[in-house]
């Protein structure tokens, strides 16, 4: 077995997933990245070992549980022990209720909660007999409510939270430390320059910026087990809640 410490990002998109790798990354950790496609990791991890680090992009479906087991088989046996599990998958669809089919609403909550308990249980697997980790959840403003065309969304968010919360409840004893993020506003992507433009022109920082999300998300990993967080909101500042 390998002996590095490996940060492992389920869902390392190009904006928050791919912030998180790179943030662990500079602290030393092997980032593994793990999305669908291999391919699309391929510019992340470029951009991680180009700045002094290590990473490993896997190509992965988070809802297959043969899959799931493989992926963590592999990472332990080859980059090394899994000390941080980011879940990072989103499922952010809009459909009316009228117009939500069966096969959308299965599918978002297969990518939010069925893959994060898939994934978060090899993690807990391999992190309780060492009696360390840190393990964080990428919830949503969907996690507390739900609004309007987002029944399916709000559906997996909701669900994600709740085995958040009964693995922290369940793993804290055994120095497991498990925490869940409320990203409660729009990310600054491409995708909502292009078309939110009005939340883009609204101000300066008016959008929760990728690498600001990363930094909570290392400082909660880095809390001291006498003041663990359990839950977190990050919101720009301009964000009615």
């Amino acid at each position: 077995m390998a002996s590095d410490k490996v940060c492992v990002v389920i869902g390392a998109g190009d904006a928050t997933g791919g912030a998180i790798a790179r943030r662990f990354a500079r602290e030393g950790y092997v980032a593994a990245v793990t999305r669908r496609g291999a391919d699309k990791l391929t510019p992340l991890v470029a951009a991680i070992e180009a700045a002094g680090g290590r990473a490993r992009g896997f190509g992965s479906d988070a809802r297959d549980e043969d899959q799931v087991k493989a992926l963590f088989d592999t990472i332990e046996a080859e980059l090394g022990e899994i000390e941080v599990f980011v879940f990072n998958i989103g499922g952010n669809v809009r459909f009316d209720i009228r117009d939500t089919t069966a096969r959308v609403y299965r599918k978002v909550w297969e990518m939010c909660a069925f893959a994060g308990f898939l994934t978060a249980r090899e993690a807990a697997t391999r992190m309780v007999p060492r009696g360390r980790g840190s393990m964080i959840f990428t919830g949503a403003t969907a996690s507390l409510r739900g609004g309007r065309g987002f029944s399916a969304f709000a559906g997996g968010k909701h669900a994600l939270r709740a085995l958040a919360q009964s693995m922290a409840r369940e793993l804290g004893p055994q120095n497991i430390h498990v925490a869940h993020s409320v990203i409660d506003g729009p990310i600054d992507t491409a995708f909502i320059r292009d078309n939110f433009p009005d939340r883009a022109a609204a101000g300066p920082d008016c959008l929760l910026d990728p690498d600001a999300i990363a930094e909570a998300y290392w400082q909660i990993h880095r809390q001291p087990r006498t003041a663990w967080s359990f839950e977190f909101d990050l919101r720009p500042w301009s964000e009615k809640w």
